[in-house]
């Protein structure tokens, strides 16, 4: 089917018209000049001189060549029948935790010590880039939660964002609850059957203005599946100084959410337990989503354009094809005076 994707261009055809009423007159600044041995001329290029043609004979190679103009600007297209396209996958938001905890460095990477965002970075990374078929997300948290990336099949952007997270770039607290919320919000307009939530944080809820129970009885609500990740060494590893870097973990917060929501619980203690994560991740099952429809579409606009092109350059040949000959002109006018002055001399020569 032949249409235009923007019809209302073709509002603008009067426009040139009412310019030319409204604007005045241009002076071409020349004396008008009488010619009155035109006959004469005429006879020496062998032509007559062109009488003007009708004013809308003038304009009209101008008025086909502003219709093409408006014909491309309203881009030509024929369109398909639909064609239904197969959508299979999950909507999966990954939230990670960016709070000040995240930067200790009790995890081991390639044989390095590493902080427990960088190791996220890394896996996760690999982890996004892997889910084929589905749409993925971002929701960056700390003392608020923020969405980083909206739900898209361009997974290579949305590890992108990931790996430019900055260590409290949302605040220093943890608001486990807000990010759960923010979850919520943005996947409960998706099919119930695919809705997944990732919640990676290595602490527990002291930030940020709803209780993480609270948010997951609203998750359950809405079909959305919570899978919690508790990232951090051992509480009985220490730390540096005395730490104790896995104290602050709510363990049976999280596992609360992920039971109360259809979920499962995952702790991350080293990078081989985060590795087996993705892997349990990986084995979720595809779920078919509603189909879409797409119609094939076939752009025409270049057709009028290339036909508004060919026609001013031929406007421009007509243009300039007289002043080639006036050139011509007076060379042969100089010639014909030349041998006018030569019959005298002839005349004189005769016996």
């Amino acid at each position: 089917m032949f249409e235009f994707t923007w019809l209302w261009i073709f509002l603008l055809a009067p426009l040139p018209w009412l310019l030319r009423l409204v604007l005045p007159e241009a002076d071409s600044g020349e004396a008008a000049l009488k010619v009155s041995f035109l006959n004469e001329l005429e006879g020496l290029a062998g032509r007559r001189a062109r009488a003007n043609l009708p004013a809308w004979r003038q304009q009209a190679p101008f008025a086909l060549l502003w219709l093409l103009l408006l014909g491309a600007a309203a881009r030509p297209a024929w369109v398909g029948e639909p064609l239904p396209l197969a959508a299979s996958g999950r909507d999966l938001l990954l939230a990670v935790d960016v709070s000040g905890s995240m930067d200790y460095p009790d995890m081991h990477w390639d044989g390095a010590e590493v902080s427990r965002l960088t190791l996220v970075k890394h896996l996760l990374g690999d982890f996004i880039e892997g889910r084929q078929g589905d749409r993925v997300g971002l929701i960056l948290f700390g003392s608020q939660a923020y969405l980083q990336a909206p739900l898209t099949f361009d997974r290579h952007t949305v590890r992108t964002w990931l790996d430019e997270a900055l260590i409290g770039i949302a605040g220093k607290n943890t608001a486990v609850g807000d990010a759960i919320g923010l979850a919520v919000k943005r996947l409960r307009q998706r099919p119930a059957e695919s809705r997944v939530l990732v919640l990676v944080t290595d602490g527990a809820n002291n930030g940020g203005e709803i209780d993480p129970l609270t948010a997951a009885r609203l998750a359950a609500e809405e079909g959305v599946k919570i899978y919690p990740i508790g990232i951090g060494a051992d509480p009985e590893q220490g730390g540096a100084l005395g730490l104790n870097p896995g104290l602050d973990l709510d363990e049976p917060t999280l596992q609360a959410i992920a039971e109360q929501t259809g979920g499962q619980y995952f702790r991350a203690r080293d990078s081989e337990e985060l590795q087996a994560i993705e892997t349990s991740l990986d084995q979720l099952e595809p779920v078919a989503q509603q189909p879409t429809q797409a119609r094939p579409t076939l752009e025409l606009y270049s057709w009028p354009l290339a036909a508004a092109l060919l026609l001013s350059l031929l406007l421009v040949a007509h243009a300039l094809w007289p002043q080639l000959l006036q050139q011509r002109l007076p060379q042969r006018l100089q010639q014909r005076l030349q041998q006018r002055a030569s019959w005298p001399q002839r005349l004189r020569r005769r016996p």
